[in-house]
Order: C-alpha cells, then sequence, then structure tokens
C-alpha cells in the first residue's frame, strides 16, 4: 500500500506542476461538505422521505420473495406437492406487481428530486459567480469555471442526495437479510457477518488514495476546459499566427494529465475490487461448510440452506456497496471542494446594509470625484492618489494622459466595480456606495473598448440594457445611429458576423435605449477603419447631448466633441490639470 502510495504521487506531482494547470482548491472535511450542501436539498425533503419509504420497501420486498423461495423448495418441491404451488405463486405475482410499482416510484422521484436540486444549486452558484468583482473573475480561467458550474455541481448531488439514497438502500438491505438470516439460523449469521469489519477496512485503506487521483482528475479538468475555452475563443489569432500545432500540444498535454489521474485511480480500483471478491468468498466458504454439517444435523432445511445462501450473496451486496461507496463519496468530495472554494469568494464591492435607491426623476447626472486614492490589489502604488474631478449634468468630459495615469481606472470607479481607498465617488451629492449597486449602473452607463454583444438578432442587442423598450423605440435608435437595416440580423458569436463599425454602432444604440444620465466611453474608435471611424463618430452625435458624458480615447475626433479635455497625470508626478477642449 506505502508503495503505491508513493507511485501515485510520482505519477501526480509532476502533471501538477504544469504551467496550465489551475490551482487545487483547499481540502474540505465531508462532513463541512454535507452541512453546506445539504440546505439546498430543503424545498425537496417531503420528496426526499417518500423516495426513503420506497428505498426502505424495495428490499423488504426482496426479502420477501426470497424467502417464498424457501416455501417453494421445502413445500413444493421436496414432498412433490403441486397444489401448493398455486398460492405461493399467486404472492409471487402480488410482489412483483408491488415491487415494479415500488422501483417506479423510487427512480421517478431520486431522478425529480436530483435534477431540481442540479438546477437550483447551479443557479445559485452561477448567480453568486455574476456577483464577483471584475478583478476576481480575471484572476480566474474563464473555461475552469464553467468546468464547476457544470461537472463538479453534478458531484455535490451524487454526494449529497445519489450518496445518501445508496446508503440509506444498502443499509436497509443489510438490516433486512441479516435479519432472515439470523431467523434462518443464528449461528451461521453471525459468522457470515465476521467478514464485513474486513469490507469496512479495506475501503478506508484506499478511500484517501482514490480521492487524492479523484481531486487531480478534477483540478485537470477544469485545466483542459480553460485551455480549449482559450483557444477556440481566440481562434483568428491562432490561425494567423500559424500556432495551431501548439494549441494542440496545449490540449493534448492536459488531455494526458487526465488520463494520468485517470489510469492512477482505475489501478486503486482495480486493486480494490478483486481484495473485496476474496473477502466476500472466503465468507461464503466458511458458511457453505458450516451449512452442509447444519443440513446433517438437521438444523437447516434443504430449502432453508438455499435461501440462506441466497440472503447471504444479497447480504454482502450492499455491504460491498457500502465499501465502494465511501470511496465513491471521497471521489464526488473532490468537485464539492472545487465548487465551495467559489462560493467562499467574495465579491469586493457589495450593497452596503441600508443602501438607498436613487429614483430616476432624481437623477441630474453631476459626477464628482472628491480627493480619490485607490490602487489595485497587489500594485506597488495607487493607480490614483487624491484625485479630484467635477463633471457637470449633461457635460461631455475627456480623459487625456499617459498609460497608468488612471483613465480606465476612474470609469471602473464610476461603475462601481471598484470602491475607493480613499475620498469618495458622487453622483448628484450620493456617495455611490450608499446607493444600491443596481442603482449605480442603471444610471451610469459604459461603452467599452471591447464591444460586448450576446447571440441573437441586432434588435435583441439593442434592447437589452432595457427589455421593455418598445418597438418603436428600438428601430427610432436603430436608425440614429445608422443600423435600421440590420436590425433582424443575426450578430454571431460574439458579434463576430458583423464589422467592427457595426458592433459599436449596435451598443451606442444599446446605450441610447438604456437612457442612463452619465454615460462612460472606454476608447470607442479603436481599431476601427476610417470609414467605421467616421460612423461610430455619426452615432456618438446621436448619443451625447443631453447626457453627462467621460470619454476616456486618443481620437482627435472623440476628444472634440467634448466640453472640456481632463489631463490625467500618473500618481506623485505633476498634480491633475484641466485644459479647455
Amino acid at each position: 500500500m506505502r508503495r503505491l502510495r508513493e507511485r501515485l504521487h510520482r505519477l501526480l506531482v509532476p502533471v501538477a506542476d504544469g504551467q496550465e494547470a489551475v490551482a487545487a482548491a483547499p481540502p474540505v472535511p465531508m462532513r463541512e461538505i454535507f452541512r453546506r450542501f445539504w440546505p439546498d436539498a430543503r424545498p425537496y425533503r417531503p420528496a426526499i422521505a417518500a423516495g426513503v419509504l420506497f428505498l426502505v420497501l424495495v428490499p423488504a420486498i426482496e426479502a420477501a420473495e426470497i424467502w417464498l423461495f424457501k416455501l417453494v423448495v421445502d413445500d413444493v418441491l421436496v414432498p412433490r406437492d403441486a397444489a401448493a404451488l398455486l398460492p405461493l405463486a399467486g404472492i409471487y405475482l402480488g410482489l412483483t406487481l408491488v415491487n415494479g410499482i415500488v422501483r417506479f416510484g423510487d427512480d421517478y422521484l431520486a431522478a425529480w428530486v436530483g435534477e431540481r436540486f442540479l438546477l437550483n444549486l447551479r443557479a445559485r452558484l452561477f448567480s453568486h459567480v455574476q456577483g464577483l468583482g471584475l478583478d476576481v473573475l480575471d484572476r480566474r480561467r474563464l473555461g475552469d469555471l464553467l468546468s464547476r458550474l457544470t461537472s463538479d455541481v453534478q458531484a455535490i448531488e451524487r454526494f449529497v442526495l445519489t450518496g445518501v439514497g445508496d446508503a440509506i438502500s444498502a443499509v436497509a438491505r443489510i438490516v433486512f437479510f441479516s435479519g432472515a438470516l439470523l431467523l434462518l439460523s443464528w449461528r451461521l449469521a453471525l459468522v457470515s457477518l465476521v467478514v464485513v469489519p474486513l469490507f469496512w477496512l479495506t475501503a478506508r485503506r484506499f478511500s484517501g488514495l482514490i480521492k487524492h487521483a479523484s481531486r487531480e482528475k478534477r483540478r485537470r479538468s477544469g485545466s483542459l476546459t480553460a485551455v480549449a475555452e482559450e483557444s477556440l475563443a481566440n481562434a483568428a489569432l491562432v490561425q494567423s499566427m500559424g500556432r495551431e500545432q501548439h494549441e494542440l500540444e496545449r490540449f493534448r498535454r492536459e488531455n494526458a494529465a487526465i488520463m494520468e489521474a485517470e489510469l492512477a485511480s482505475t489501478r486503486i480500483r482495480s486493486l480494490f475490487a478483486p481484495l473485496v471478491d476474496l473477502i466476500e468468498l472466503l465468507g461464503a466458504l466458511v458458511v457453505v461448510g458450516l451449512g452442509v454439517w447444519a443440513l446433517s444435523s438437521g438444523d437447516l432445511t434443504i430449502g432453508g440452506l438455499l435461501v440462506f445462501l441466497a440472503y447471504l450473496s444479497q447480504l454482502y451486496s450492499p455491504v460491498r456497496q457500502l465499501s465502494g461507496l465511501v470511496n465513491s463519496l471521497y471521489a464526488a468530495s473532490a468537485g464539492a471542494e472545487r465548487v465551495i472554494e467559489l462560493l467562499d469568494e467574495r465579491p469586493a464591492v457589495v450593497d452596503r446594509p441600508g443602501a438607498q435607491p436613487l429614483p430616476a426623476a432624481e437623477v441630474r447626472g453631476r459626477v464628482e470625484l472628491r480627493d480619490v486614492t485607490y490602487a489595485y490589489p497587489g500594485a506597488a502604488r495607487d493607480a490614483l492618489a487624491g484625485c479630484s474631478l467635477v463633471v457637470q449634468p449633461g457635460e461631455c468630459v475627456a480623459l487625456a494622459g499617459p498609460s497608468g495615469a488612471g483613465k480606465t481606472t476612474v470609469t471602473r470607479l464610476l461603475l462601481r466595480f471598484a470602491d475607493p481607498a480613499a475620498g469618495e465617488v458622487l453622483l448628484d451629492g450620493h456617495d455611490l456606495r450608499g446607493l444600491p449597486l443596481r442603482d449605480v449602473r442603471r444610471h451610469v452607463g459604459l461603452l467599452a473598448q471591447e464591444t460586448l454583444l450576446f447571440e441573437g438578432s441586432v434588435r435583441d442587442n439593442i434592447a437589452y440594457g432595457r427589455p421593455d423598450a418598445d418597438a418603436a423605440e428600438v428601430e427610432r435608435v436603430a436608425r440614429a445611429v445608422g443600423i435600421a437595416e440590420l436590425l433582424d440580423a443575426r450578430v454571431g458569436q460574439r458579434g463576430r458576423a458583423l464589422s467592427g463599425g457595426q458592433r459599436q454602432r449596435v451598443s451606442i444604440a444599446r446605450a441610447i435605449v438604456r437612457g442612463s444620465a452619465v454615460v462612460v466611453l472606454d476608447e470607442p474608435t479603436t481599431g476601427l477603419d476610417a470609414e467605421a471611424r467616421e460612423e461610430v463618430l455619426s452615432a456618438l452625435d446621436a448619443l451625447l447631448p443631453g447626457r453627462t458624458t467621460i470619454v476616456v480615447s486618443h481620437d482627435p475626433a472623440v476628444i472634440a466633441r467634448a466640453d472640456r479635455v481632463v489631463e490625467l497625470r500618473a500618481p506623485n508626478a505633476l498634480p491633475m490639470v484641466e485644459a479647455i477642449a
């Protein structure tokens, strides 16, 4: 066993050190895993209780059916009394029908509860991930997040529901079949139960190895998904650079790591299974030998011995199942640990207790940064230090300055993607930290440098920010930005069916329909050709009037549309200065 553990460590540790692997989740005790996720099953507890009843009835019926076999042998076959078969056949038929109904109810309820448990747990995890700050999400690989939302959540269902159901079923079988064995011959029953501790000790010896292999396989599955998502999302870059073979090697490397973890796990299971078979065989041989002696001494009938052996085979099956269940739960716990790690991530920005909504009717659009200081987590210096700025309602201000001066940081603070370490960011005199996040982002809109579109029609994407917008308003705005003829066109994945200028105009139309009093523009014309740039500039002329606008841009044509240009200097250099556009 020690040599097997050392071999497993050698197989997995070099793989775990690969540069593509996601970080391992901290280990969590099984009791804590159950405590964290059992409340998610609370709405289904009546159905779970009914399922437990079915789980108990199934082995009870099976025990009765096996006992009937004893009566058939002793009362029908040995005395050769065919007339005694009729009532026994009727009982057999009735038990078979009842067993079919109970099994159907058990299977259906298990699926009903399990799927709803998965649906709600996935929704809870997805909602939690959506609420995490952009800085948290940026630290994690998208493919790994998707793996945790899918297969790792599935592992929790196996741990909390399927595992518990299997345990109840196994215990019920042990109780009923052990009881029947004791009724037939308590001496033989005690001998047959001696092997039960051997099953348990064997499972305990192997469980730690299986958990280690399963944790590594789960982690590597997240890495594989991350590599695949990154490569496919950047397919144009990969193909233009001729790096297909490099990406294939990355993908193969992660697959090979999963294969090694799976082979290690298979070796462990392959050693576990024959050991359990050997224990079961030894127990059966001892019982058969003692059973022959009991038969010759008259303590057992031939029917009783045959049924005893049938019960014994049925008894060892759930004992073996319980032994294997420990290993299955350890394997499932590896996925649960990864979900718990994600659920334990706390967003950097949250609503304050007692945050007061800001009605749209009271919003004028006055923005103020008052002596704001902010540093990114782990950064050696502040991104902003003592920054102050006032933008009046309806005014358009362009932010200029060298790279690292804090222009993007200002936009993040205005959207409350981060909160300042010192100072205040105000909207109409209200500190943004005192407003609900939903209100801040309803009144402050963002037009990002990377155009963000969902699969669907242009019409759907324009109305995304305000689902209650009527068709006439959407069409009016689309005409204003010059994309009326594209309203029913599909944008494709990430908008790739549209040109860069068309994508940006869709985003501008979406911002207009959204109706935010304040709009933040981050390099709206970057990467566009001359024709597309002119189209976007025309669309901006439809967006800017009547809104407070903060623009980050190096495009002179965009800056020319601003009422003022505010130059930001890097912290600890010259103070911020303002220049008239």
